[in-house]
């Protein structure tokens, strides 16, 4: 069984669609997947590098490719009209579940997603996130003693660190067989490899 890494963080709509279509094709191969969850925008600064979502037409034209990808793999996807959305507290919460309710992790984490990029909300707002959690059936109290987890506030910066030291420079990002795949437009090299 092949190992898959997947570094992803839920304020790109690229991880969103890439997710989604890494679902459906390994379905099809006996792969684990290691889910690594990061902070993007740690791993941009680190190379230099900005969200296309600060360069007008890069913006634009992404739009219209994530929109044209999303009809290929036919997944649905609304552009969050709130974007861009400081993705830290999720981020918080997405590798506190992958932590401590691991059975738990791939009902949130698509429940994350489909709040950013199914059914948009305004997860800037702590209040919305809150709520998004709630309806995944988190307690309150929990969502916000993991908020403020040293442990998970660690884990969470070490897989950045980790991805910047791989040399990831933005999400999605796959791994197998220590070879590197970026953005969704590469996901066959994933299958080919995963077949390999």
């Amino acid at each position: 069984m092949k190992e898959l890494e997947f570094y992803f963080d839920v304020g790109s709509p690229y991880s969103y669609l890439g997710m989604y279509r890494m679902l459906q094709i390994t379905e099809k191969y006996p792969v684990e997947i290691i889910w690594k969850p990061m902070l993007l925008g740690g791993v941009l600064k680190a190379h230099g590098n900005s969200s296309p979502l600060e360069i007008p037409a890069k913006a634009k034209y992404s739009i219209m490719d994530i929109q044209r990808w999303a009809k290929i793999w036919d997944i649905p996807v609304k552009i969050n009209p709130f974007l861009p959305i400081n993705t830290l507290q999720m981020m918080r919460l997405i590798t506190a579940v992958q932590m401590y309710q691991p059975e738990r992790f791939i009902i949130v984490l698509k429940g994350i997603f489909n709040a950013m990029y199914r059914e948009p909300q305004n997860l800037n707002d702590i209040n919305v996130l809150v709520q998004v959690a709630k309806s995944l059936d988190l307690e309150l109290s929990i969502v916000e003693n993991w908020l403020g987890d040293e442990d998970v506030k660690a884990q969470l910066k070490f897989v950045t660190e980790n991805a910047i030291k791989k040399g990831i420079f933005g999400a999605p990002t796959w791994i197998v067989d220590n070879e590197m795949m970026w953005g969704v437009d590469h996901l066959s090299f994933v299958e080919m490899a995963l077949t390999a």
